[in-house]
């Protein structure tokens, strides 16, 4: 189901650059909105959601709510329960009694969706995204993704498109420590590598001697546990698995009731009103937020070593929190090559070494600004760190010259706080930039969502409670 003609007037309302999961949710909202053109673009040729992490047995750490739409409007025809009854399915699951859905079934439902809006674009690469100020509108540069620019449209003649808003989607890039830096090159591949490839070189690693993980947070958990079940029943087989993290804890994800509405538009609403400083101080102290490992995970990581201990056994594995990677240096062993990691306990202060045959970092990701905004650099608002200068509607703050409106997706986190890598406000977020764009209520919002009242009340302002009690007395009165 395809449709990518130019609108009549030969701007689009809005176009997304990137599709991934948030600016996915937004075009299945802005689906079927009268009077709004839109147009996702992608340089991929199809949805794909965190490929080299797709194990067997792995779920979304989000309940299946929080899907494309249900959040934002549960009427949708794009969400997962709408997905599940075109698949047959809706019986089956409701019989598996699950909240948590597999991180596969995930991807096949994205792609379920974006293969029928018509808004979305695949094999699209976006080179330049410019301001035209005669046309007062952006205008979008693309091409065919892998085609050198110029020559015939099937040669990979660049495209032009105008947008009177665009939407920054473009996802995360794999952060790796920087003593690893120098060995993600081909000379290493398949022996240092970031977690997002582990699929890719999942076999020849369970093969290897000895494996070293390096980060606490889900990925690094799932991928010790997938080594761990490559061992034999006794633990012989299969490699050595040595977990590492900066963290002082394998600690588990903050997922109580009240804890987790740091999830809210409340919680973003009085993250925003705080002091810079204050918000990057916040960030990094509440990494068992979004950093922290599943309960369920870390007790499979538990049995599994437990198992390796009948008869009187070990684990071969080692688990050591509070450690950096400091040096990395290769030497040969018994496969041909192999690494010496120099480490540093924090706590301690301690350096020690060790000997592994293959790193996998899974040392999470960050937001990088993309090259497709270069020509956009001097007309950004940047902050003294070079960051977006986000608004309360994700708007990113512009010279005045520009008349058009940019926003962005999962690249806020120093301004809205820890919830904006987050599925759980994947769809809100899209319904907030969606009525910016649209310039009405499309899709209503919650004022609150939150029982927490973050920060201190206002002056004057009566508890929630009062205000309910008062409004029942009234009813009584009358």
């Amino acid at each position: 189901m395809t449709d990518h003609s130019t609108p009549p007037h030969g701007v689009y309302d809005l176009v997304g650059v990137g599709i991934g999961p948030f600016n996915l949710s937004l075009a299945a909202l802005c689906d079927g909105v009268p009077g709004l053109d839109t147009l996702f673009l992608d340089r991929r040729p199809a949805f794909s959601w965190h490929p080299g992490l797709l194990l067997e047995g792995t779920v979304l750490q989000v309940p299946f709510m929080a899907d494309l739409v249900t959040m934002a409007d549960p009427t949708s025809r794009w969400s997962y329960l709408n997905y599940l009854r075109e698949h047959g399915r809706l019986f089956p699951f409701f019989f598996s009694e699950r909240f948590h859905i597999p991180r596969r079934e995930y991807d096949h439902y994205c792609r379920w969706v974006a293969e029928r809006l018509p808004s979305c674009r695949f094999g699209a690469e976006v080179t330049a995204v410019e301001w035209d100020a005669s046309a007062e509108a952006f205008a979008v540069t693309h091409r065919p993704s892998g085609a050198p620019s110029g020559g015939d449209r099937d040669g990979g003649r660049e495209e032009r498109v105008l947008a009177r808003r665009v939407v920054l989607g473009v996802g995360t890039t794999p952060v790796v420590p920087e003593p690893l830096r120098p060995l993600l090159s081909p000379a290493h591949t398949g022996r240092v590598l970031h977690s997002a490839d582990y699929r890719t070189h999942r076999a020849a690693l369970a093969g290897r001697d000895d494996v070293t993980v390096v980060g606490a947070g889900q990925s690094g958990a799932e991928v010790v546990l997938d080594l761990l079940r490559h061992q034999d029943g006794e633990g012989r087989g299969g490699p050595y698995v040595r977990w590492l993290a900066r963290t002082p804890a394998f600690a588990p994800m903050e997922y109580s009731k009240i804890g987790l509405e740091h999830f809210t538009p409340d919680y973003v609403r009085y993250f925003r009103t705080l002091p810079e400083t204050v918000r990057d101080r916040l960030v990094r102290e509440q990494w068992q937020l979004y950093k922290g490992v599943s309960e369920h995970t870390l007790g499979e990581i538990h049995d599994e070593l437990y198992e390796r201990t009948i008869g009187g056994g070990r684990p071969r594995a080692d688990l050591h929190p509070g450690v950096e990677i400091t040096a990395v240096r290769p030497v040969e062993d018994s496969e041909g090559r192999g690494y010496v990691l120099g480490c540093r306990h924090t706590g301690q202060g301690t350096e020690f070494e060790v000997r592994t045959s293959a790193v996998v970092a899974a040392t999470g990701y960050a937001a990088v600004r993309p090259a497709c905004l270069d020509p956009l650099d001097k007309l950004v608002d940047w902050d003294a760190r070079g960051r977006y200068r986000v608004g309360g509607d994700y708007r990113v703050a512009l010279d005045e010259s520009v008349t058009g409106a940019l926003y962005v997706q999962n690249a806020e986190m120093h301004t809205h706080g820890v919830g904006a890598p987050d599925l759980t406000l994947g769809a809100w977020r899209a319904a907030v930039i969606l009525n910016s764009a649209a310039g009405r209520t499309v899709l209503p919002v919650p004022e609150r969502a939150a029982w927490t009242t973050f920060g201190a009340p206002e002056p004057g302002a009566p508890e929630p409670g009062a205000r309910e009690a008062g409004a029942r007395a009234g009813e009584a009165a009358r």
